[in-house]
C-alpha cells in the first residue's frame, strides 16, 4: 500500500497541488487518530481518511479553500450534543484540531534559446530555487556540458517541446531565442496556457511587430498585455551577466507579487 507521504512525492512530482491535512490534538469522542493524515486536491477528492463524518466534510472544504488561497491554517473543531448525535462514533461530543498545509510543486522556468544568456540566466534560476528547463531545437547549443545545472534539456522545436508540460500554474517563460521567429513560436506555444510569467528579449520596435503578428493569429490584446517586453528591469543591463540579472529580477519581483 503506498503511504500518504509517497502519495505527495508521486503528486507533486506530477505538478498538482495538494493540501495535506494532519491531525494535531484530540480529546473526547473521535474516530479520528493523533497523526492521522488525509490529502485532499482542488476538487475535494481524498485519499486517506481523519476519521470521516461531519467534520472531516469540514475538513475538505477548508482544505479547497487553503489550495485556492495557497495559505495554509489550524483549524480547531467541537461538536456539541446536538451535533453529536448525528454521528453514529460521538455520543458526548469531541474536539479536534488539524493542521492543512498546502504543497505546491517547485516552481520551474521554461528558457527558450540556449544562448549566451540562457546560460548565465539558468544558473541564477536554479540559485533561487526554481526548476529548469532549456528547450532549443539546436544540440549544439542545447547540451548538458553549456547546462550542466538544469533539470530539462530538450532539444526540439518550441510547439512540440511544450507538449512535455504538464503543469503551467507555476510557470515562468522566458524567450531568448536566436531571432524573430522563433520568438513568436515560443511564445505562440505558451501563452494561452496562462503561465505565471511570460518575457521575451528584445526592442520595442521588435516587439510590436511580433505582437501584430500574435494578434493576426486571434491572440488577444488582454494575453499580449501580460507579455513582459522587452524582458527584465530597467537597470541599463548591457552584457549577459547583466541582462540575466534584470530577468531574474524582474521574476521574482511576479513571485512575491511586487
Amino acid at each position: 500500500m503506498i503511504s500518504i507521504f509517497e502519495q505527495v512525492f508521486k503528486r507533486v512530482e506530477q505538478n498538482e497541488r495538494i493540501a495535506l491535512v494532519t491531525i494535531v490534538d484530540v480529546s473526547g469522542s473521535s474516530p479520528g487518530k493523533l497523526g492521522s493524515k488525509m490529502l485532499v486536491n482542488k476538487d475535494g477528492l481524498i485519499t486517506g481518511t481523519i476519521g470521516g463524518g461531519m467534520i472531516e466534510a469540514r475538513v475538505i472544504e477548508e482544505a479547497k479553500l487553503a489550495l485556492k488561497e495557497d495559505k495554509g491554517k489550524f483549524l480547531s473543531y467541537q461538536l456539541n450534543k446536538e451535533e453529536a448525535s448525528l454521528e453514529d462514533w460521538m455520543i458526548c461530543g469531541g474536539n479536534i484540531k488539524v493542521f492543512i498545509d498546502v504543497i505546491v510543486p517547485q516552481d520551474e522556468m521554461i528558457i527558450f534559446g540556449a544562448g549566451h544568456i540562457a546560460v548565465i540566466l539558468s544558473k541564477f534560476a536554479k540559485m533561487v530555487g526554481f526548476k529548469v528547463t532549456i528547450i532549443d531545437e539546436r544540440e549544439e547549443f542545447a547540451n548538458r556540458d553549456r547546462f550542466p545545472e538544469a533539470d530539462r534539456i530538450v532539444v526540439a522545436e518550441p510547439d512540440i517541446a511544450i507538449g512535455e508540460i504538464k503543469n503551467f500554474d507555476s510557470l515562468y517563460v522566458v524567450v531568448v531565442t536566436r531571432g524573430h521567429l522563433k520568438d513568436e513560436e515560443a511564445l505562440l506555444s505558451v501563452i494561452n496556457h496562462g503561465p505565471k510569467y511570460i518575457g521575451m528579449i528584445g526592442s520595442k520596435e521588435k516587439n510590436k511587430v511580433i505582437f501584430q503578428h500574435l494578434k493576426e493569429k486571434g491572440i488577444s490584446e488582454e494575453e499580449i498585455a501580460k507579455i513582459f517586453a522587452p524582458i527584465g528591469v530597467k537597470i541599463g543591463a548591457k552584457t549577459p551577466e547583466e541582462i540575466a540579472v534584470s530577468i531574474i529580477a524582474q521574476i521574482i519581483g511576479v513571485k512575491r507579487g511586487k
